[in-house]
């Protein structure tokens, strides 16, 4: 080997080391590895009042991009109360069972806009369906989902836990643990949880932290009962904070203090 060639080598290890220290670098600043990020369908709707707003879809796709670019890996469950929302359909005499049958497939819909969008900034993502659902998205599998997250792909999981009677807060819940995230992150439109909805109270008082028996004994709106006890039971903790305000996911990352922690 002759010495330039030998030096070209030597100079193509040393920055291969130097990439790999630095994403290392990043990777220690966060202070999860992975976590499951659940999006409010309704939230996408931005200001439009129904569907997708392309500007809010776009913003969260930005910050989860961001997110990932650092290392994390990346489970996200959204809701389709922006498209339909089975509970509600019931209301107005909609089969209950085929009325959470749409909300699912809502969620599908709002699942593909959101990879949609990250593979348009070049972020790879997969969307797993909780139903068979070939070739739109893979079936659900919790080893698939993780085989993915560590691919550096998100994985997008839809249609809530595939039955009906179970919100898409206990389908997130449920994936967090399946997939053993580090944590389960509630991305809102309200930066974190408070004694009253800060939105009809303007006296209500914002929670830095808070155990789930008092979550549940106070009867406070962060997910449904049956989410907030699977969280419980299997020691997940849940962050609740404003996703709709840019940037607040990579600070909630980086250990900032722009939400509540549900423990």
């Amino acid at each position: 080997m002759g010495s330039r060639e030998f030096f070209n080598n030597f100079v193509s290890i040393i920055n291969n080391v130097s990439a790999s220290c630095f994403h290392c670098k990043i990777k220690s600043d966060m202070e999860y590895k992975r976590i499951l990020l659940k999006l409010s369908g309704e939230s996408l709707m931005g200001a439009q009042g129904y569907g997708i707003d392309r500007d809010r879809l776009e913003s969260y796709a930005r910050q989860i991009k961001e997110i990932a670019q650092a290392g994390v890996e990346i489970g996200i469950v959204i809701g389709g109360g922006n498209i339909f929302r089975g509970l509600s359909g019931a209301a107005k005499g909609f089969d209950r069972v085929k009325g959470d049958q749409m909300g699912m497939l809502a969620t599908v819909i709002n699942s593909l806009a959101l990879s949609s969008a990250l593979e348009s900034l070049g972020q790879p993502a997969q969307v797993f369906t909780a139903i068979p659902m070939f070739p739109i998205g893979k079936p659900y599998s919790k080893w698939e989902a993780i085989d993915a997250m560590k691919h550096g792909k998100v994985a997008i999981m839809s249609c809530g836990t595939g039955q009906p009677f179970f919100t898409t807060d206990t389908g997130s819940a449920l994936r967090a643990i399946e997939i053993e995230a580090d944590v389960m992150l509630k991305g809102t439109r309200v930066d974190g949880v408070y004694t009253a909805d800060p939105e009809k109270d303007p006296k209500a008082t914002k929670f830095d932290k808070i155990t789930y028996d008092a979550v549940i004994s106070m009867g406070l709106k962060v997910m449904d009962l049956t989410a907030t006890a699977l969280c419980k039971e299997n020691s997940m903790p849940i962050y609740v904070f404003n996703m709709d305000k840019e940037g607040n996911l990579m600070k909630m990352m980086q250990g900032d203090n722009v939400g509540t922690l549900v423990y």
